[in-house]
């Protein structure tokens, strides 16, 4: 994972091989974002892409974790309970639909790729966590809960990924607010 800045020319290479792999999630999935593919797509050579990242499935996690931050902007409503609520239907929906196939498959390639899953989690899971912490920090500024931000996240966005994972119970904006809901009522304050 590259930590210094990269340099103009070196940058530009990143950015375009992550927009095609974006393009290629988006068409095809993880199947379609190929080194070849991307490659091809960018412009870049496929040296160039084993410069920046050690697997396909790095270069996919970090597209992808720029296409969930991208497609799911945090709710600012003025009622920090509704922003959350709120936030779990989107990202309920973001999972529903093709880019949930795309997070099923980066899950499954980083069980076999642990280069890939460092990228998976410092590119995709980091940012949505932080993003969720400032939803809950709403929260708890209210003094709405005392629930730490790692414990409420994963009881209220866990239960999206493993019913994307297994396909036992549908991912609508109902189910999601019963999710939410039933969390929130062990997870707020009783006034």
């Amino acid at each position: 994972m590259p930590e210094l800045p990269l340099k103009p020319r070196s940058a530009r290479a990143h950015e375009t091989a992550l927009a095609a792999a974006r393009a290629l999630l988006a068409e095809g999935g993880l199947p379609a974002a190929t080194v070849d593919a991307i490659s091809a797509r960018s412009g870049v050579s496929k040296a160039t892409l084993y410069k920046h990242w050690p697997s396909r499935t790095a270069l996919a996690a970090e597209a992808f974790g720029r296409e969930m931050a991208d497609a799911i902007p945090l709710p600012d409503t003025g009622d920090p309970r509704a922003d959350v609520v709120e936030q779990v239907r989107r990202v309920s929906a973001f999972y529903a639909g093709p880019t949930g196939t795309v997070f099923a498959q980066l899950l499954a390639a980083c069980v076999t790729d642990p280069e890939a899953a460092a990228y998976f989690r410092r590119y995709f899971l980091d940012g949505r966590r932080a993003a969720i912490s400032v939803l809950w920090q709403r929260l708890v500024a209210a003094g709405l809960s005392s629930v730490d931000t790692d414990t409420a996240t994963d009881l209220l966005f866990g239960p999206l990924i493993f019913r994307r994972l297994t396909g036992h119970a549908p991912l609508t904006a109902t189910e999601a607010d019963a999710i939410s809901s039933a969390a929130l009522e062990g997870l707020l304050k009783r006034g």
